[in-house]
């Protein structure tokens, strides 16, 4: 009997080492569950693998050591929801699994699949095949699966999944589309202002140097202007100056300190920030959630909560939350130390503890923070419309009144 080394979390929530003999993977797990322990990472042990038969180098033979990139959200939602689908009318995982390849178009999605099923088919639990693709099926994914397949609940774990890859998504595709037509007016009112800058006012520029007199402050700051733009490279400066933001964003986020620096300044800016944080507390409910309502114990629901925030502020506080119920604390009392969330939030959690029911009161907690979310980025919306309105209204009064003003300056020469 092959031996199977592990790592695990013992019943107060402390990284354990081990070894057990059994079968294969799915008895080794059964059998450090039965120890009151949460298996976290099992493998077989080196010079101990059991044979498989002829078919057991086929997944090697077939894909090799290869690993599918990262896929489209919006078809691994739609993969995870057929594949509950399928399962819930009673068809096995493998032949769910093939079903769902030749419905697949060629693809990054479709390979995954392939390379799953193929592991399946040698006898590799469902779990344990996703997890070899991690940048496809990130933790919170594999977790979920490994819970329903040890709870003999698979068809109600992916159904659940489905539903919160499928809130997510949504939450996303909202605050997304919010942003887009914002974006767009700006950068088009950018463009014409340029052009003007570039094509129209030199033309003027001319006219005013012809008629030899002395022109108005707001003027003489106009030609200036358009004097950089037009013949200094300004309009190079003004499009390389989201290049240039973006690219300082990617640099500063490669480190821990610059991604809580960035993180930390983006729960600031007004408005933003209050939509910021309110979806990092609903990801993080949600997340929570689920994962304890699929049967994964508190600390491991944790550990995976923090890798899959989104937001460093809220990861650290992951951290210090986690060590506080590891030291036999509550839920509730280390996240209101924590000082990252409305203390309704903190109330909510604290209910749910003494009731027992944590994992519905965060799915509500969720719920409350989308709507709320929902509502305030319609709101941002509505009020960005007037402020660029008024915006570009106040730039091109300002490009006219200066046009004009020499006009109506040589005017008042003449009738005089």
């Amino acid at each position: 009997m092959p031996t199977f080394t592990y790592k695990a979390m013992n019943s107060v929530g402390q990284p354990i080492k081990g070894e057990v003999d059994a079968s294969n993977n799915e008895d080794a797990i059964a059998k450090i569950r039965q120890k009151g322990e949460f298996p976290i990472d099992v493998k077989e042990k080196a010079g101990r693998r059991a044979p498989r038969g002829a078919g057991a180098a086929g997944p090697q033979r077939r894909g090799g050591a290869r690993r599918v990139g990262r896929v489209p959200s919006k078809m691994l939602v739609q993969f995870t929801r057929q594949l509950s689908t399928l399962i819930d009318a009673g068809l096995p995982v493998l032949r769910s699994l093939r079903i769902l390849e030749q419905q697949q178009k060629p693809g990054p999605m479709r390979l995954a699949i392939r390379l799953i099923a193929d592991e399946v088919e040698e006898g590799t639990p469902l779990s344990e095949a996703m997890g070899r693709h991690p940048k496809a099926f990130d933790r919170l994914f594999v977790n979920m699966i490994r819970a329903g397949e040890l709870g003999g609940v698979l068809d109600v774990v992916l159904k659940r999944l489905a539903e919160f890859l499928e809130r997510m998504q949504a939450l996303r595709r909202k605050v997304i589309g919010a942003m887009i037509y914002p974006a767009a007016v700006i950068t088009f009112a950018v463009l014409i202002v340029m052009g003007i800058m570039i094509w129209v006012i030199p033309e003027f520029t001319k006219i005013f140097a012809d008629m030899n007199t002395q022109l108005p402050t707001m003027t003489k700051v106009l030609m200036i202007m358009s004097k950089w733009v037009a013949r200094d490279f300004g309009w190079a400066v003004i499009l390389a100056i989201p290049f240039g933001m973006f690219m300082l964003l990617k640099l500063l986020r490669m480190s821990d300190s610059g991604r809580y620096f960035v993180d930390s300044v983006k729960l600031h800016i007004p408005i933003m920030g209050q939509i910021v944080g309110k979806t990092s507390v609903s990801r993080f409910s949600r997340t929570l959630g689920t994962l304890l309502n699929a049967g994964v114990p508190i600390l491991e629901a944790l550990n995976i909560t923090r890798e899959t925030a989104g937001n460093e502020v809220f990861s650290r506080a992951m951290i210090s939350v986690r060590d506080g119920i590891r030291e036999g604390e509550s839920f509730a009392e280390p996240l209101r130390q924590a000082k990252i969330v409305e203390p309704m939030v903190v109330n909510m959690i604290d209910v749910g503890e003494e009731t027992g029911e944590l994992d519905e009161m965060l799915e509500k907690i969720a719920d409350t923070y989308d709507d709320e979310v929902e509502t305030m980025v319609a709101s941002m919306v509505s009020l960005l419309e007037p402020i660029m309105v008024i915006t570009l209204g106040l730039i091109v009064g300002f490009i006219v009144v200066s046009l004009f003003l020499p006009m109506v300056h040589m005017l008042q020469t003449f009738q005089g």
